[in-house]
């Protein structure tokens, strides 16, 4: 008989949830079904319900049934990035003539979906700062949103949301809370046991972890919005491959140690550079200036993740001119790998939201702390900022 690690600690989880030796070899990594269809045995008769993998393969259903163990949840759906995850969700959801409440400070590429394609397609969107509550209030108060949507923290400013609070003014309104968890992943927090009623990720990011591989999902514990997702990822068909899946489950099997390392990290290079010179701001939630801190210490568990943003004294010269100093942080986009990302938002993962209410200061320098030898990265830092004696 399978072991059930559903009370197994995460760490335990992310290696042994649904991953059971091959049947027929042994195999202790189950393998890859690179395959479009299968073989029935008559019409109809299909060997363990496999017959398109559109519609459900072997190696996606390995990894579901991983990241839903790993996450806490009934339910985990796989999609072909985290954008496609948040169409499918709202999609499955919502009709025309629905609101949403959105945060503030959220990626660039959500914003986008929202305001290009669902306000298009009837989808009345309002923004506020989620995390005031008495703003979210009077937002809900003036008119019915079918969904909150708030990333705790945010991207690229840090900002922290009271999932539980949030949650619970939204349900008294009848409004649902999705929580986009990319930045946290399941190690640091879990928002469905602080009442949200859906999680997104990128999975691209922290779960995938090495940068080779594009994929987001949906986390739920609900069983009727369940067939509506799974429907609707069947139907419009953004399913990531078997490979794409096999590569998200090996990364997820070291998810918990690689978080820990990156929070490590991150949480050491924002104390280093609070006390930069050039440094106008460190916005991190792991330091005890933050002013979310407090409520990030309550509500994520063993670290405070593997991103922060800085502020440059000087403006937006001096930004570029740092991101296109460094040498161990490599300038590009994406986040969440073992390897240390830099990049300027402004004209990068968030230019789509210029000139917006979302829109970015332009001296804001966004870092991915990988998990690299964190005195490398000190170094890098400090000759990227000439603040080498």
């Amino acid at each position: 008989m399978a072991h059930n690690f559903d009370d197994s600690a995460l760490a335990t989880r992310a290696i042994h949830a649904g991953q059971e030796p091959d049947a027929a070899t042994g195999a202790v990594v189950p393998p890859i079904y690179m395959t479009s269809t299968f073989k029935q045995d008559g019409v109809g008769k299909m060997r363990g319900g496999y017959d398109y993998s559109r519609s459900v393969n072997p190696t996606r259903d390995v990894f579901d049934a991983q990241l839903a163990a790993v996450d806490g949840a009934q339910y985990a759906v796989a999609l072909s990035s985290g954008l496609a995850a948040i169409d499918v969700l709202l999609r499955s959801t919502l009709q025309p003539g629905d609101s949403i409440l959105l945060g503030d400070d959220v990626y660039g590429g959500t914003y986008r979906l929202l305001s290009k394609v669902f306000v298009p397609w009837g989808i009345h969107l309002e923004v506020v700062d989620v995390t005031d509550l008495d703003a979210v209030r009077s937002k809900l108060s003036e008119r019915h949103f079918a969904v909150v949507w708030v990333e705790t923290p945010s991207n690229p400013l840090l900002r922290i949301t009271d999932i539980w609070a949030t949650a619970s003014l939204a349900h008294e309104f009848g409004t649902k809370i999705v929580v986009d968890n990319t930045f946290a992943s399941p190690v640091l927090q879990h928002p469905l046991d602080d009442g949200a009623d859906a999680v997104v990720y990128s999975t691209t990011k922290y779960i995938g972890g090495h940068s080779d591989v594009v994929g987001g999902a949906i986390l739920l514990n609900d069983s009727q919005v369940y067939e509506k997702v799974t429907f609707l990822q069947n139907a419009a068909g953004a399913v990531p491959s078997p490979f794409d899946s096999w590569l998200t489950t090996r990364g997820l099997k070291t998810l918990d140690m690689r978080v820990k390392r990156h929070s490590a990290n991150a949480l050491a290079l924002a104390q280093h550079l609070e006390n930069a010179p050039q440094i106008e701001r460190v916005l991190y939630p792991g330091l005890e200036s933050h002013p979310g801190h407090d409520i990030a210490a309550r509500q994520m568990h063993g670290g405070f993740g593997g991103v922060l943003s800085v502020q440059l004294k000087d403006g937006l010269e001096a930004a570029k001119t740092f991101v296109s100093r460094t040498k161990v942080f490599t300038l590009a986009e994406s986040l969440g790998g073992v390897e240390s990302l830099i990049e300027h938002p402004a004209a990068m993962t968030h230019a789509s939201v210029s000139g917006t209410a979302l829109q970015v200061p332009d001296n804001l320098v966004r870092l991915s702390v990988g998990i690299e030898s964190v005195d490398d990265l000190i170094e890098d830092i400090d000759q990227a900022l000439d603040l080498r004696s």
